[in-house]
């Protein structure tokens, strides 16, 4: 069963189209899917009925400050040289205040079916590891891609209650509008409306803040490297493979296993000493997510089984909020991320200590700086035709983003979690869905003893190679 509603804001809203920024318009044009699970709800206290009640009030509230929501992306009308108006590749937001789109469903299983048991760390209390998987799609709406773009809400929210009384709550929101950052945002509000307190953080929506007005930056010359291409197999493949979704544990001390692993790489080393190494002079240490993005490549490469003299690459998402000088303001409500690459030769990874590969992280994310940013958003302008970025980041390319290379996005700092609409925090919060091979995500564990999860899209033929490895290292270290 499953019936839906327009839920609009509950006052008028500023509307006008508002103009998007080129961080907000290299995003692909299809809509990114999270999803938190709940354990049921107490039955004398909080119905069913009650819930869906809190969750529509309190969302027709919340898009009063966040009304850009409640709208619809267009494709602006370009006059070009006095020739016919046409439609150009760069969009606006119109906020119209036509609304989101709200689902309530029922479904005959069990919160269980949608986890796998963890048979790695069974002392977590959820003792299950939440894992995309194709049942997922009957926790989300359809969005029916076929209308025009002017048509399709931005976002689109699914309650779904569980034979067993648990609860799903879905988003699919378009990336074009917001990233992970503002969207966590927009659900902590609405969650705070939900349990009856005020907003605490108002949204910034002037999306002119990503670039200083009358700044003059420097077009570096990799741009067009950086944004548009990435290696591609030496040995092609010419068999089409079969793509999973699976979910690892990484307890507390397996982090912090490989954080020494790490930073165990001798600190003398001309390979990593620039990046380990702070202008003083003074050694810095790998972080967490430095050394769980190199051990995911590295595992990732090896069970591949990738030629030495391969190249491959890195796909690291990196929050520019507060790299920019100034920082952008607080609350701004948009893309604010941006995504760098950090290239190696797969022999190198494979047979050097895992602090090689941290080290190339490293360069990564420190290369992310104010004028390098500003540099690339003027390089995004410049370009005539946006639909060649779209294409590389929509995840149906597999040719671009799959193998040899490797994304590993760090949500485990996103403000998303103990995400409590009145009746208790999730057990889970990751992506609903992982298309491209070699695509993922680390994630903060719910049971609330510091492990990790890590959710990877790969090859059907590599998931017992890969969960070996993955664990191998950290079993067999004596640091």
């Amino acid at each position: 069963m499953k019936r839906g509603c327009m839920v609009r804001p509950a006052e008028p809203t500023w509307r006008g189209r508002q103009s998007l920024s080129e961080l907000d318009q290299i995003n692909t044009l299809t809509h990114t899917q999270i999803i938190y699970f709940y354990r049921p709800p107490n039955t004398w206290l909080t119905p069913h009925d009650v819930v869906y009640d809190t969750l529509k009030s309190s969302l027709s509230r919340v898009l009063v400050p966040f009304y850009p929501l409640a709208g619809r992306l267009r494709q602006i009308i370009a006059n070009d040289n006095n020739k016919p108006r046409r439609e150009s590749s760069r969009l606006e937001l119109d906020c119209n205040g036509d609304g989101v789109e709200f689902f309530e469903a029922e479904l005959s299983a069990e919160l269980a079916e949608f986890g796998d048991k963890d048979n790695n760390h069974t002392s977590n209390k959820n003792n299950y590891l939440f894992t995309p998987s194709p049942n997922y799609r009957y926790l989300f709406p359809v969005v029916d891609y076929s209308q025009p773009i002017e048509q399709i809400p931005v976002l689109f929210i699914q309650l779904t209650k569980l034979k067993c009384g648990g609860i799903s709550l879905s988003l699919s929101f378009s990336h074009v509008v917001a990233d992970g950052q503002s969207m966590a945002h927009f659900l902590r509000e609405w969650a705070r409306f939900a349990r009856g307190t005020p907003l605490q953080t108002t949204p910034f929506h002037d999306r002119n803040a990503l670039v200083a007005s009358g700044t003059k930056v420097q077009i570096f010359d990799d741009h067009s490297n950086q944004l548009l291409h990435l290696p591609s197999l030496v040995e092609k493949q010419n068999k089409t493979i079969k793509r999973t979704v699976i979910s690892l544990r990484l307890g507390k001390n397996d982090v912090e296993i490989l954080k020494k692993l790490a930073n165990y790489y001798n600190s003398n080393s001309s390979e990593c000493r620039i990046t380990t190494r702070n202008d003083k002079g003074i050694h810095r240490r790998f972080s967490r997510y430095e050394a769980v993005a190199s051990h995911i490549w590295k595992c990732l490469s090896r069970v591949r089984k990738l030629r030495d003299e391969q190249e491959t690459t890195n796909i690291l998402t990196i929050d520019i909020r507060h790299r920019l000088r100034p920082a952008m303001p607080v609350g701004y409500f948009g893309n604010a991320i941006f995504d760098i690459k950090t290239t190696c030769l797969a022999r190198e990874l494979s047979s050097k200590p895992l602090g090689f590969g941290a080290s190339r992280v490293r360069a990564g994310i420190e290369k992310v700086t104010s004028e390098y940013v500003l540099s690339a958003v003027d390089y995004i302008k410049s370009q005539r035709d946006l639909f060649c970025f779209r294409y590389l980041y929509s995840f149906f390319v597999e040719s671009f983003i799959g193998n040899p290379n490797v994304a590993v996005v760090d949500w485990s700092n996103l403000p998303a979690y103990e995400m409590d609409f009145g009746w208790g925090n999730e057990i889970y919060f990751g992506p609903g869905n992982l298309e491209v091979e070699g695509d993922s995500v680390i994630l903060r564990d719910c049971g609330g003893d510091d492990s990790l999860l890590v959710v990877l899209c790969l090859n059907v033929d590599h998931v017992e190679d890969f969960k070996k490895s993955f664990y191998k290292d950290i079993m067999n270290s004596c640091l």
